[in-house]
């Protein structure tokens, strides 16, 4: 059944059906900026947050995966993976314009990324794009935290994001 959240005041439907906490993530295919293919078994081992969003060219979603880069120093064993239905040339001229040297990206173009995790838009004129949510993959690959935003327009809640590390 899916989820109503916002977008801009207006209500939408997402799939909503996200891993939940304390399952085994399920895996993934996402396109990299190379156009290679990134799995959950490249992380294997790692701390993983999955930051994802709309589009990497809107305010909001630009801003969580620059202060994702930030926080990404501070951390150890840990990598942050930006998704979006975006292109790959459009995540990587992003990423190098703004000198984001730490977040990986990937795109969901080629993939049922975002119906496996639940965050594929159902309704409204972002229809068929994937919504804001953070979800956390620990070094077992067992999911530790899941946020899905409810106002597409809003940043995440990072401090829990980091704080299930």
């Amino acid at each position: 059944m899916p989820v109503t959240i916002s977008h801009r005041g207006t209500s939408i439907e997402v799939d909503g059906h996200l891993p939940a906490v304390g399952s085994q993530a399920p895996d993934f295919k996402l396109t990299a900026n190379d156009l290679s293919e990134i799995t959950l078994s490249d992380y294997a081992g790692k701390n993983l947050i999955l930051n994802i969003f709309p589009s990497i060219d809107t305010p909001t979603c630009a801003q969580s995966t620059r202060r994702f880069n930030e926080e990404l120093a501070a951390l150890e064993n840990t990598e942050v993976l930006c998704i979006s239905a975006d292109l790959p040339f459009a995540q990587s001229r992003f990423c190098g314009a703004e000198g984001l040297e730490r977040v990986q990206t990937g795109s969901t173009f080629k993939s049922s990324f975002a119906t496996d995790y639940g965050v594929q838009i159902l309704s409204g004129k972002l229809e068929a794009l994937t919504t804001r949510a953070v979800i956390v993959i620990g070094t077992d690959g067992v999911v530790k935290h899941v946020e899905l935003v409810p106002e597409i327009g809003q940043e995440p809640d990072y401090s829990a994001a980091l704080a299930a590390i």
